[in-house]
């Protein structure tokens, strides 16, 4: 704990492995971890909104105010060895090698929420090594977007104006938790519009303040309007920290982690079997079943 306190990404990529694999002892390492106010920031939204590309452009603009930055990107499994599909060298190569980015790529590991099951843990360890921001980009898949609320201190939905994305943006999960949108690739000709249909969205929806959420226009690729979007963040991450929503984001994740707890010891592989076995001689009731195993 102290190496990774003191700067070493080599003890964090280890500390990182032991929880993300559960070795055994783990539970006690997080016991001891201090309290740590380091914001968390969740980069969320469907598959080709360029999320890479946006948290690759607010590394470079925090590293140039010199910001210590850590990031986490949560990748599709592979269906052979469950690790990540994309490799962090792959997407953000200019950073590797950096004394002030630290890049993990994480595999989803068949969740269906687009978020690695140790998504919570692997963040607090990260918080140890005192960033200064710590970037969680999900996969953009399933209810990701909405699981990240549990997770993030500030959550930067990230869409295009492409036909199709109105139905991303109306979800009434996803203006609850939302912080920020941006509209990304926004040099294309129908960005105007569909920030109107977006704001025409937000004004109709349920939550009181899903009117008053910003929106932004980027084109991460030629680096516009990042600086303005690190200006958003820091605002919204001034208003978040103190506010009751953060209770909440952290009542969410304790539930998630005695969820998780409560679940770790039941196995669908015996289920399935005295299911069968119940089935044969006449006595399966799915309450009784469950019952058992709660």
């Amino acid at each position: 704990m102290p190496q990774v306190q003191a700067g070493s990404f080599k003890a964090l990529a280890r500390c990182i492995s032991l929880v993300e694999n559960q070795v055994a002892g783990y539970e006690l390492f997080m016991q001891q971890l201090p309290s740590s106010r380091v914001p968390i920031i969740g980069i969320t939204g469907p598959p080709g909104a360029g999320k890479s590309t946006l948290v690759d452009g607010l590394v470079n603009e925090w590293v140039s105010k010199g910001k210590k930055v850590g990031i986490i990107c949560v990748d599709p499994s592979s269906p052979f060895n469950l690790g990540a599909l994309l490799g962090d060298r792959i997407r953000m190569s200019t950073w590797y090698n950096h004394p002030g980015v630290f890049i993990r790529s994480l595999a989803t590991r068949g969740s269906v929420g687009g978020l690695n099951p140790g998504i919570l843990e692997i963040t607090d360890v990260m918080r140890l090594a005192a960033f200064d921001y710590v970037l969680v980009e999900t996969v953009g898949v399933g209810q990701s977007e909405i699981e990240i609320a549990g997770l993030s201190d500030v959550t930067v939905v990230v869409l295009v104006p492409e036909a199709g994305d109105e139905i991303q943006a109306m979800k009434a999960g996803l203006m609850e938790i939302a912080n920020v949108f941006v509209v990304n690739k926004a040099d294309r000709p129908n960005a105007d519009e569909f920030i109107r249909n977006l704001r025409l969205v937000l004004s109709a929806g349920t939550s009181q303040a899903a009117p008053s959420i910003p929106i932004l226009k980027t084109t991460a690729l030629q680096k516009e309007g990042l600086s303005s979007l690190v200006q958003i963040i820091e605002e919204q991450l001034s208003k978040t920290l103190s506010s009751d929503k953060k209770y909440w984001l952290l009542a969410e994740r304790a539930y998630h982690l005695i969820q998780k707890e409560r679940m770790s010891g039941v196995s669908k592989l015996l289920m399935k079997e005295k299911i069968i076995s119940q089935l044969e001689n006449g006595t399966f009731n799915m309450y009784r079943l469950v019952q058992e195993f709660g």
